[in-house]
């Protein structure tokens, strides 16, 4: 005990604060709870529903619970952009954690399907408009510190780009846009005017600062790549770009498209091209990803698999 006192008094003394002040407070300190330490009851009052459906209130708990799950991966991927000199052992167990939370963000999406009454749903879900789960910010940050720009560019127009296209140039072609474009007119929805407008300055911000330093960027610093890395990376992709995007669909189709009914999503966006991976042709890591592979992004795969633990096997191994 006279050890951990006297550690304590050096610590202050090298902070050049008086340790007996400090000290002295903890004789009057509360002991800290659960539910402050958490801040239960504040996260439990951040439910506010729009109308009187029930099951309003599931569809909001479940996208802050995604937000939560977001934002840990984003947790990761900010200390691997500050990494300076990676080690193979760090970007692995980062991307294993990566690789986890995403699994969990794929095998509770069903609560979408049984959370919310059919009927209650695409009555409830037209107050929402012009809301969209595409103006989920984080989700656009992730993708930044993952990739380089390049790969985010939309698949109408990677013919057409420069062979070393500015940041400008990314960010006006960038995938995510499609889903609020008139592709005939051009024309933005309100759904990406209101993104734009709250996120677009800091999301470029963020492509400057992590560019050159992205998870893509970092393997380039490893004297080599190693199998154990390679398929945790290739995994980590095929969740991320192809199962959660179909997952998503899946849901969509659900309730949008049940009976050929092909209901509009809130933000107005052609909803099965947006989201199924074999248009946008979305990869993190393009470069661990054969041709083959490539030209059957998102082709063949079974929606029964998702939720299961195959989702979270490393892939066997293959070259880069």
């Amino acid at each position: 005990m006279l050890n951990i006192t006297n550690k304590l008094v050096e610590k202050y003394q090298a902070l050049g604060e008086n340790p007996d002040t400090y000290l002295e407070g903890l004789l009057h300190a509360k002991p800290i709870t659960y539910w402050d330490y958490v801040e239960v009851e504040t996260l439990l009052s951040l439910q506010r529903p729009r109308t009187n459906f029930k099951d309003e209130s599931i569809f909001i708990m479940y996208h802050q619970v995604t937000e939560l799950y977001l934002k840990m991966m984003l947790h990761e991927l900010q200390q691997i952009v500050k990494e300076e000199l990676p080690t193979t052992r760090f970007l692995i167990d980062k991307v294993d954690r990566l690789i986890h939370y995403t699994s969990m963000l794929i095998s509770s999406f069903d609560i979408m399907k049984v959370g919310m009454d059919y009927e209650d749903y695409n009555t409830f879900r037209k107050t929402l408009t012009p809301a969209s789960g595409f103006q989920s910010a984080q989700f656009r940050f992730i993708e930044l510190h993952c990739t380089s720009l390049v790969n985010l560019i939309s698949h109408r127009f990677k013919k057409e780009r420069s062979n070393n296209p500015d940041l400008r140039e990314c960010f006006d072609h960038i995938y995510w846009k499609d889903a609020g474009t008139d592709p005939k007119t051009g024309k933005k929805t309100l759904t990406l005017q209101l993104f734009e407008e709250k996120y677009l300055s800091s999301l470029t911000e963020t492509a400057k600062t992590v560019m050159g330093n992205t998870l893509e960027d970092k393997l380039d610093q490893l004297p080599y790549v190693p199998d154990a890395l390679r398929n945790r990376l290739r995994t980590f992709d095929k969740l991320y770009n192809i199962d959660w995007p179909i997952v998503h669909l899946s849901t969509a189709e659900h309730y949008l498209d049940k009976q050929g009914e092909n209901k509009q999503a809130t933000g107005g966006s052609d909803w099965k091209k947006y989201l199924h991976p074999k248009y946008q042709q979305r990869k993190f890591f393009p470069s661990l990803w054969t041709e083959t592979e490539k030209q059957n992004w998102g082709i063949k795969h079974k929606n029964e698999q998702y939720g299961s633990i195959e989702q979270t096997t490393i892939d066997t191994p293959t070259g880069r």
